[in-house]
């Protein structure tokens, strides 16, 4: 085992090398091109063995994908943002292919308006498509995730393809020690593709195609691919006890820090969950009993290890970096869902922030636990809220005018 400072690009790069996959179709996009740029370096350079091409949009790419997959190969690709949502068609097709593959999302935040930074609106929006999701704040985590991933997606009570999702630039383009395991000790935890009945041969040709079903048996179908995501579950922390059990490190589906005596947790996923470490750190020293519960996986949800770790609190401060427009956050939506109807459930508060790659500072989660606080002691949630410091809507408000003023202007 080396260690090595990568960014989380390249830290994705590695996990696909590590995994000794056969196959990947790739097409760029910023902030995630470095991770198909490092992958072709090593094809060109003969670091790798395997096929990697270039194909003319992620519609495509992901279509490529999931074809190899379903003849028996181990593919790898990656996208971000506008072109996740370009390749949404086929996510939902390829996911009923029960095709296992890996794809890394670079989280970016969507247009309209344009903007390189990251948030978390595009990933959700894939929520529903039958792919797995795996949230990264590491670029440990990143490389780890691929691997773990794998052996999720190809296993056979699952059979189904895996996003693995870090930060754009907060965490793709930093860079931080990360541990490479050996090749040796990878295929002691992840071995060969075993495609099982899968496969494509001239002389034996098994036709795997999508036919037109009605109601019935097309319920059944998506039925299917439901339950497999909950075989998933038990899968995926059978996995991670595997992983730990040989590289040390362990990835639960949900990780809790300082919850053992919480009342106030906040409950977020992403890169910014380690300013949240932080901020609890500073908090404890300031006398807030506050923690911190960062789901992992997101699909299949982890309903009951995140019961078992909420209630009984007195509040969850639920930190969405999205917008689901006209409702609010998509985390504070499905968290209540989990925790609905529940004894001991406890206060849910939501606050949405770092939309755009907004930062958030150690001391917005300072006001979100007072506001916390003072919400336990009134009895009930305040309204969701916009993190927006006062400077900031000063200076929005600033530009509301000036716009104001050019359209009266304008028109006389």
């Amino acid at each position: 085992m080396t260690r090595s400072l990568l960014t989380g690009n390249a830290a994705a790069a590695w996990g696909a090398r590590l995994a000794r996959v056969d196959y990947v179709p790739a097409f760029p996009i910023t902030p995630q091109t470095e991770i198909i740029e490092t992958l072709a370096h090593w094809y060109d350079s003969g670091a790798m063995d395997g096929r990697f091409v270039t194909l003319e949009s992620e519609h495509s790419m992901i279509t490529a994908a999931a074809a190899a997959a379903a003849t028996g190969v181990r593919v790898f690709t990656a996208t971000s943002s506008q072109g996740l949502l370009h390749a949404m068609e086929m996510l939902f097709t390829v996911s009923g292919w029960r095709a296992p593959f890996v794809l890394v999302n670079v989280s970016r935040a969507l247009a309209s308006p344009i903007t390189l930074e990251p948030d978390h609106t595009d990933i959700l929006a894939a929520r529903d498509s039958g792919f797995l999701q795996i949230h990264c704040a590491t670029c440990q985590e990143v490389l780890d995730s691929v691997l773990l991933a794998y052996r999720l997606a190809e296993d056979a009570r699952v059979r189904l393809p895996v996003i693995v999702n870090m930060d754009g630039f907060y965490l793709s383009f930093t860079r931080e020690p990360v541990e490479l395991p050996d090749d040796s000790a990878v295929a002691g935890f992840l071995p060969g593709f075993d495609g099982d009945a899968i496969g494509f041969r001239a002389s034996r040709p098994i036709s795997q195609a999508v036919a037109v079903l009605g109601g019935s048996p097309y319920s059944y179908f998506r039925y299917e691919v439901h339950l497999a995501q909950r075989q998933a579950l038990a899968v995926y922390d059978e996995i991670a006890q595997a992983f730990a059990d040989r590289f040390g490190r362990m990835h639960p589906a949900v990780e809790a820090y300082r919850c053992e005596d919480a009342s106030i947790v906040f409950f977020m996923i992403g890169a910014f969950a380690t300013k949240a470490k932080e901020a609890v750190d500073r908090l404890r020293e300031a006398g807030f009993d506050v923690g911190l519960v960062r789901p992992r996986l997101l699909r299949p949800c982890p309903s009951q290890a995140l019961r078992d770790l909420l209630l009984g609190r007195s509040a969850v401060v639920v930190i969405d970096q999205n917008l689901s427009m006209g409702k609010g956050g998509v985390l504070h939506a499905e968290l209540a869902s989990v925790l609905y109807g529940q004894q001991g459930a406890p206060l849910l508060l939501l606050f949405v922030g770092g939309l755009g790659g907004r930062d958030l500072p150690p001391e917005e989660f300072f006001e979100m636990a007072k506001v916390a606080r003072a919400a336990v002691s009134e009895g009930r949630a305040p309204e969701p809220r916009l993190l927006y410091t006062a400077r900031e809507l000063r200076e929005f408000r600033k530009l509301q005018a000036i716009a104001t003023e050019e359209r009266r202007e304008a028109g006389s």
